[in-house]
């Protein structure tokens, strides 16, 4: 009799761990947002966005002009990662939008959002008492997210 009720138990505890991994072992939106910054087509951050602020800062005292930022944001909900009506917004320390980009829904693979330097190099300048941060904001995200703070020295 305690050999047949091992055995049940067995199987029980058996068909369980299988039905975990079937159900959980292959969800792909499950997680956290990312998102990744790059100079040119050089990786200079790379986040969750649960990791510290202290982390986010992009320092740009080696870039030039003519760079470009590019910045892929991926949400873990959407399956291809892509949000709409994407907006990367430059803000001072009180909130206050110094300046805001549009950009179209990504199409493919390619989530990648571009700011010239030249600009933001300006923007930092002529705002260069102000501590200047960068934030997303998308329709899957309205309330944004802020993706760095932004230092030239």
């Amino acid at each position: 009799m305690k050999h047949i009720t091992f055995g049940k138990a067995f199987i029980r505890l058996f068909t369980l761990i299988t039905l975990s991994f079937a159900l959980f072992g292959f969800t792909n939106n499950w997680g956290l947002d990312s998102y990744e910054i790059y100079l040119n087509n050089k990786l200079i951050l790379k986040q969750a966005v649960n990791q510290p602020l202290n982390l986010r800062v992009l320092k740009l005292h080696k870039a030039n002009d003519g760079d470009q930022l590019h910045i892929k944001y991926k949400h873990c909900t959407i399956k291809d990662g892509a949000g709409t009506n994407r907006n990367i917004i430059l803000k001072d320390e009180k909130g206050n939008t110094v300046k805001k980009w549009g950009f179209a829904d990504a199409t493919g693979s390619d989530l990648s959002m571009a700011i010239a330097v030249k600009e933001l190099l300006q923007l930092e300048k002529n705002n260069a008492r102000h501590e200047l941060s960068l934030h997303y904001t998308a329709r899957e995200l309205p309330k944004g997210e802020m993706l760095a703070m932004v230092r030239v020295e």
